[in-house]
C-alpha cells in the first residue's frame, strides 16, 4: 500500500505514517516525531545577542525564558526542590548532542546507537537533543529533573523516521539497563487489526514487557488534532498501561494539534473500547511554544506532544526521587506500581472548568507536580 501522509506546512515534520511493505510479516513504522519545529534558529525571536561580558554569546530571547517560567508555574514544577537524583531515565529518540552548553553537566550513564552503531553520542536530527534538554538542561534552559541518570537510545534516523522493530529493540535495551522510566516522544499509526500475530514484535509489545517489569513508559499522544485527526492517540501511547500525554497551551487550554483519543471503540481501524482509568490520553502538559535547546548549539521554540511527554517524564522522576520505594529495582518490579502511579497522576491532574471525568482531548486533566507529590507524603 502507499505511504499514508498528509501535506503539512514547510516548517513542520510529517506526522506518523504506517507503511506496509511487500513482506507483510514485518511492519515498518515511520515514526512520528511529535513536534512541529519552528525552524528559525537565527531569528531574534529565538536567539538574541548577550551584550554583557561577551558581546557575541547567544542566548534565548526573553520571550523564550518567560515561556519557560510560565509553563513551570502552570504544572507546578517551579518550586520543586528535587531534581530526580538517583532515578534512571531512558530517552528513545534521534540521539543527543552533548556539546550544547546547557548539557555540559548532565549524568549521561549509557548510550546506544541502533541506527549507525556509533560509539560516541550524537544527534543528526535534533529532536532527541531538544527532548533531553526539557529533562536535564541546566543553563539558560532549565530541565524538569536535571539530576537524573540519563540513558539515551538512538532509534530514529536523520530524517526522523524509524523502524518500529528497532524502536522495540531500543526499549528492550533501556529495560536491560535497569531504568525506572522510558520516555518516548514518538509514535505512529496503530495497525488496522489489533493483536496481529503476523506483524512481528513492535514498540507496543516492548512497552508492555517493560511495564510488566515495573518500568514506567511515557509516550506522546500525537499531533493529529484538528480536522485531520486520525481518530486515536499514536502507537505505542495507545497501549493500555502506557501513559499517553496530550498537550496544552500557555493558558492551560487544549492545544489544537494534540491527538484525540477514541475511547468508545471503532470498527475501522479496530479500536477496542477503553475503561477508566485507562482512557486516552491520560494527562496533558505543555505543548505549544515550548522553548528547547537544539543540536545547532542554540535554542528553538517548538509545538508538539513530544515536549509534553518529557514534562510528565520529569515529574515522575521527581516523584520517584521523593518516594524511592515506588521505583522498580533494576527493572524487576511489577505493573502494580505503574498502575498506582498512573492513578495518582490522574487523580491529581487539573481538569478543565466544568470537566467531569475523562475528556478525549484533555485526558483526566493537566499535570500538577505538587499535587502529585502530596499524594505520597
Amino acid at each position: 500500500m502507499d505511504e499514508i501522509t498528509d501535506d503539512l506546512p514547510q516548517n513542520q515534520i510529517p506526522n506518523a505514517t504506517l507503511v506496509e511493505p511487500q513482506d507483510r510479516s514485518r511492519r515498518t513504522l515511520v515514526v512520528l516525531i511529535c513536534l512541529s519545529l519552528v525552524l528559525v534558529f537565527s531569528s531574534a525571536y529565538v536567539i538574541e545577542i548577550l551584550k554583557e561580558n561577551n558581546p557575541f554569546a547567544p542566548r534565548p530571547t526573553s520571550d523564550a525564558l518567560l515561556a519557560q517560567d510560565v509553563y513551570a508555574e502552570l504544572i507546578q514544577i517551579d518550586e520543586s526542590q528535587l531534581d530526580g537524583s538517583g532515578v534512571k531515565v531512558c530517552i528513545v529518540d534521534s540521539g543527543i548532542d552533548t556539546s550544547h552548553r546547557d548539557l555540559t553537566d548532565i549524568n549521561l550513564i549509557a548510550w546506544r546507537d541502533f541506527i549507525n552503531n556509533q560509539q560516541e553520542p550524537y544527534d543528526d536530527q535534533g529532536h532527541g537533543t531538544s527532548m533531553a534538554g526539557i529533562l536535564v538542561a541546566d543553563g539558560w534552559m532549565k530541565g524538569v529533573a536535571t539530576g537524573v541518570d540519563l540513558y539515551v537510545a538512538k532509534a530514529l534516523t536523520s530524517n526522523g523516521s524509524g523502524d518500529d522493530g528497532v524502536v522495540a529493540e531500543a526499549i528492550d535495551w533501556c529495560v536491560e539497563q535497569g531504568v525506572h522510566i522510558i520516555s518516548l516522544s514518538l509514535g505512529g499509526a496503530p495497525g488496522i487489526i489489533p493483536f496481529n500475530p503476523f506483524s512481528g514484535r513492535d514498540s507496543g509489545d516492548a512497552a508492555e514487557d517493560a511495564i510488566d517489569q515495573g518500568v514506567i513508559v511515557v509516550a506522546a499522544a500525537g499531533n493529529d488534532g484538528g480536522p485531520d485527526d486520525d481518530g486515536d492517540v499514536a502507537h505505542p501511547s495507545s497501549e493500555r498501561l502506557v501513559i499517553s500525554v496530550g498537550g496544552v497551551t500557555e493558558d492551560g487550554s487544549h492545544w489544537s494539534g494534540s491527538s484525540t483519543g477514541d475511547n468508545n471503540g471503532n470498527l475501522f481501524p479496530i479500536i477496542l473500547p477503553r475503561q477508566d482509568p485507562h482512557k486516552k490520553p491520560e494527562i496533558v502538559a505543555p505543548a505549544q511554544g515550548v522553548p528547547v535547546i537544539n543540536n545547532e548549539g542554540t535554542w528553538s521554540i517548538v509545538d508538539g506532544t513530544s515536549a509534553a511527554t518529557v514534562f510528565v517524564t520529569g515529574a515522575i522522576a521527581i516523584l520517584l526521587e521523593a518516594n524511592p520505594g515506588l521505583a522498580a529495582n533494576n527493572s524487576s518490579g511489577t505493573s502494580d506500581t505503574v498502575v498506582q502511579i498512573k492513578q495518582a497522576l490522574m487523580d491529581t491532574a487539573k481538569p478543565q472548568p466544568s470537566q467531569d471525568g475523562h475528556d478525549d482531548n484533555y485526558g483526566y486533566g493537566m499535570l500538577q507536580l505538587e499535587n502529585l507529590l502530596a499524594v505520597f507524603e
